[in-house]
């Protein structure tokens, strides 16, 4: 990946707009747009957006996940289907 080829000048943007959505959209990769040589947003494609949003969220659950097993707030599974196997009696009877 050539990071220095995904880096365009907010003029760009402006002139060659459809050009940059097609790069986009075919590479798959993002494009970081700079105002007076600072970094200033991301563009990206949209599928590549929603995968990456994707991913964080899973990271998140994951990271929930084992906050929850060290504060001992977890079940171990079994226990789990029998409180489940108890309910659904209780509610059937």
């Amino acid at each position: 990946m050539h990071i220095t080829n995904d880096i365009k000048p907010v003029t760009y943007l402006k002139n060659r707009a459809a050009d940059l959505l097609n790069q986009i959209n075919e590479t798959h990769r993002p494009v970081i747009i700079t105002q007076n040589g600072e970094p200033r947003a991301v563009l990206q494609d949209p599928k590549s957006y929603e995968n990456m949003r994707n991913a964080i969220g899973i990271l998140k659950l994951i990271s929930q996940g084992e906050a929850d097993i060290r504060d001992g707030k977890a079940k171990i599974q079994e226990d789990v289907f029998s409180d489940i196997e108890a309910t659904l009696k209780e509610k059937s009877q």
